[in-house]
């Protein structure tokens, strides 16, 4: 699975995308981010606080319950505003 990340979520984590491969338990967007964040302390400071991260699987903006499989690439990325 492609995930890619976008502002500050970006430089906490280190990387603007990559390619993982979660367990097969990780099914849901919230289950991937609890596997990100056990990969080291700039994914768990970048999934510090959920509620301004957002998210989206296939450029289809999601909720964490959403389901994931291994062809499906997801975004994270903050609030936008516009302006």
């Amino acid at each position: 699975m492609k995930i890619l990340y976008f502002a500050w979520i970006k430089s906490k984590v280190g990387v603007g995308e990559e390619d993982v491969a979660p367990p097969a338990s990780v099914t849901t967007v919230g289950a991937l981010i609890d596997w990100l964040k056990e990969r080291g302390p700039g994914y768990g400071a970048a999934f510090a606080e959920l509620k301004v991260v957002r998210a989206a699987v296939n450029q289809e903006h999601v909720g964490l319950d959403h389901g994931i499989g291994p062809r499906d690439e997801i975004a994270f990325f903050p609030p936008v505003t516009g302006g």
